[in-house]
């Protein structure tokens, strides 16, 4: 009979050699016990527990060594479906993908700010969950579960949204009513740490052990990898950079503070530019296409059109906002001493008039950065990078090690 701690030794080992399998598809069985330090008979035995469960594939054989070929292992990337969801401040993204994180489908909805705020946001939510349920395909293991990243404080633990002020969400349990909604198991997650796995699993950080993503959009927020693991500080709310404060008499920010960083690097204060600038630009494509008064009702996709069109209060506006990113990358860079910087959501869609800014401004202050070659990067994933990295939590926690959720190459 098995102690529980022989139990306990066998799953570690089993989620250990799913997750080798997963990162180094193909693989065989004796290259799969070099990498994780198990002997053969340990790993084939595991091996055969995941075929049956279906959880992998015998997929061919590779290169002989000497002997016969050996079988070759993959991932079942069709045994299920994941949700994965970026609960943005004026958007929700919803995708759909396999077991290997691969998209099936995806939507952005579009979202007001209304005064039943909390309310209708939950609703919509909900609404775009249920739609993308239906276009799951039919596979042995269903919808395995569900990630939501979103912009605030977050009880990861518990699932509980404890503060998000650009959503006027306080004390909100999230999961709770996704789960009773759908009986999906979910996992809830600050939206910029959501970024992070998503860039160390399929985007720019896949090599980086150390790593700091800015999801710079209505907020701004930080993911921070430290030796292949995402940093969550002691109580789980590592990462609200946007609330540290660059300016001690500066605006003051919707978390009650004053001179807030994302009150000067962020979508919002991009509009705020354009309302105290725009008499300046007599000539600009945006004021021709909305007054003053509605400048609020601009979109950054509107907003990023027009400045790679030339338009001038655009660009200045993108410019402005990549200097004050800049400043708080310089200080993150000197805090951290990553391998490099990530920048994703909607700012960077602004491309080299953004980044070119925020890199010189990094230049000039950070002190780390002589010493050590730190790359600055806009995200590759683009609007996808929270959503997949909702898809990642899930997927860990299948091949969690003792509750340790793995980001790991």
């Amino acid at each position: 009979m098995k102690t529980a701690d022989q139990l306990l030794v066998k799953q570690i080992n089993k989620m250990l050699v799913l997750n080798t399998i997963y990162k180094k598809k193909p693989i065989s069985r004796a290259e799969t016990a070099k990498r994780t330090g198990l002997n053969k008979s340990t790993v084939s035995a595991l091996v055969e527990e995941l075929l049956s469960e279906g959880l992998i594939l015998e997929i061919g054989t590779g290169e002989s060594q000497g002997g016969r070929k050996p079988i070759n292992l993959s991932i079942n990337k069709e045994i299920g479906s994941v949700i994965g969801i970026d609960l943005g401040v004026n958007y929700i993204l919803s995708i759909l993908t396999n077991f290997a994180g691969q998209i099936l489908w995806k939507k952005r909805i579009s979202i007001k700010n209304i005064i039943d705020f909390p309310q209708q946001k939950i609703h919509d939510l909900l609404a775009l969950i249920q739609e993308t349920i239906t276009h799951a395909p039919s596979t042995r293991r269903g919808i395995i579960g569900m990630g939501i990243g979103v912009p605030g404080m977050v009880d990861y633990a518990h699932g509980y949204v404890l503060s998000a002020p650009n959503l006027l969400w306080e004390n909100v349990k999230l999961k709770d009513i996704v789960e009773e909604e759908f009986h999906i198991p979910t996992l809830i997650d600050n939206e910029a740490n959501a970024g992070a796995i998503g860039e160390k699993w399929f985007g720019l950080g896949k090599k980086a052990s150390e790593l700091v993503y800015i999801s710079a959009g209505t907020g701004i927020g930080a993911g921070i990898v430290i030796n292949n693991e995402l940093y969550r500080g002691s109580r789980g709310l590592a990462g609200e950079i946007g609330h540290m404060t660059v300016d001690v008499h500066g605006t003051t920010c919707t978390c009650g503070n004053v001179g807030c960083w994302e009150e000067y690097a962020s979508e919002k204060a991009l509009i705020r530019y354009f309302k105290d600038n725009a008499a300046r630009y007599p000539e600009s494509i945006l004021l021709s296409k909305v007054s003053l008064e509605y400048i609020d009702d601009l979109n950054i996709f509107q907003i990023v059109d027009a400045a790679m069109k030339g338009d001038s209060l655009a660009i200045a506006g993108f410019k402005t906002i990549g200097y004050y990113l800049g400043v708080g990358v310089a200080n993150l860079i000197n805090a951290f001493n990553p391998e490099c910087v990530v920048v994703g959501n909607v700012l960077p869609l602004a491309g080299d008039i953004l980044m070119n800014e925020l890199r010189k401004e990094v230049e000039r202050r950070c002190f780390s950065a002589k010493y050590s070659n730190v790359k600055i990067m806009s995200s590759e994933l683009y609007m996808n990078a929270c959503a997949l990295g909702a898809v990642a939590l899930v997927i860990s926690r299948i091949y969690a090690l003792q509750g340790s959720y793995l980001i790991s190459t």
